[in-house]
């Protein structure tokens, strides 16, 4: 079988690199063609176009980039016309997505879909098309099975990627000692992986540093910048950079102040009490506060439809918020009480699979 797969980030990358992995223990003969990034291209196929390219945050951002989003649609479909796939594998990356979903559709290729679009969240009103040109989707966050149910649409819930990753992980016996971070208790601080995101919130998880002196700070940061990048945050504050180790990182944190995204419920998964944070561009959040139609930000008030961890939004992303919430959550009721939600979440997160799931299901409908 030829399967061609889209991912537009590095989130999809990952997700779409186990996905091939998991194919290829269905379908020995399978041959991959993709959008993607390096995890996928380790797997073996051929990488058309990298995310780097690909990947604009924002509305202003995307209408910087247009001209750009149009040549890569181009590409991608002229592309996918004269592979002539078996099938069509679109990760996420819904904007981009969408529009070769349809493309695809009209040219009668059929259209998986990994990881449903955040249509609960915005703009429900595209279930309609997603109805019409996608043939499956495979969900991976649990309350979306109702909700495209309620739109008279059949999917898949496949449970989640990330369980795997964190099943998959191997925690570093001698963690603190390589990072010399001491017996102290971490305090993680997660402050995303785009430039935008650690610019306008790191700032604000430094400043509380100085009224914790009884606990050591270390930054998860992202591969994609310089160690001298992030030192014209932390100045001379005594705080840790660790690269490509946010897994270990979270294994050993005490608590953690998380910027809103994936790596919220990666830090519940590891059982470590947070303080969700987020700040956009002035008018990127003026238009999604009129758009949006959800409760929460965060994947884990979201899954378990009600507020866990608290969430600091625009000017409640500020110094004294940010350092109330998490004195909160160090010791005590506010922080055995966030624990007992976890086991909750757990519980409807289901086990790990998803990819070996999508695969298997991927291979029975084509045949």
């Amino acid at each position: 079988m030829k399967y061609y797969l889209v991912a537009g980030e590095a989130s999809g990358d990952l997700h779409g690199a186990n996905l091939m992995k998991a194919l290829k223990a269905e379908d020995d003969e399978a041959v991959f063609r993709y959008f993607g990034g390096d995890k996928m291209e380790a797997e073996g196929g051929e990488l058309v176009k990298h995310y780097a390219d690909m990947a604009f945050m924002g509305f202003t951002e995307v209408i910087l980039n247009l001209r750009t989003i149009f040549r890569n649609l181009k590409a991608c479909k002229d592309d996918i016309l004269q592979w002539k796939p078996d099938v069509l594998i679109l990760i996420d990356f819904p904007g981009f997505n969408l529009k070769i979903a349809e493309f695809a559709k009209a040219n009668g290729i059929k259209v998986c879909y990994y990881i449903s679009p955040k249509v609960w969240a915005w703009n429900q009103k595209r279930v309609l098309k997603i109805k019409k040109v996608v043939d499956h989707m495979f969900c991976i966050l649990p309350f979306e099975v109702d909700f495209y149910k309620e739109w008279g649409m059949k999917v898949d819930y496949v449970g989640n990627p990330l369980l795997d990753e964190i099943a998959q992980f191997t925690p570093d016996l001698n963690f603190r000692e390589n990072h010399q971070l001491g017996d102290e208790k971490i305090i993680a601080l997660l402050p995303g992986s785009r430039k935008q995101e650690i610019e306008r919130l790191l700032p604000v998880m430094l400043s509380i540093s100085e009224n914790h002196p009884g606990y050591v700070f270390a930054i998860a940061a992202a591969p994609t910048f310089t160690e001298s990048y992030y030192r014209q945050f932390t100045g001379d504050k005594k705080v840790h950079l660790l690269f490509n180790n946010t897994y270990n990182l979270l294994h050993h944190a005490h608590a953690a102040i998380v910027a809103s995204g994936t790596a919220t419920l990666e830090t519940a998964l590891f059982k470590v009490p947070q303080v969700v944070v987020y700040k956009g561009g002035t008018i990127s959040i003026a238009i999604a506060r009129m758009l949006v139609k959800i409760k929460f930000i965060s994947l884990v008030n979201l899954i378990v439809n009600k507020k866990i961890v608290t969430e600091l939004i625009q000017e409640d992303c500020n110094t004294q918020k940010v350092n109330e919430e998490l004195k909160m959550i160090l010791e005590g009721a506010g922080r055995n009480e966030m624990l007992k939600h976890y086991d909750e979440l757990l519980l409807l997160m289901g086990k790990p699979g998803a990819s070996a799931k999508t695969a298997r299901l991927i291979t029975t409908y084509l045949h």
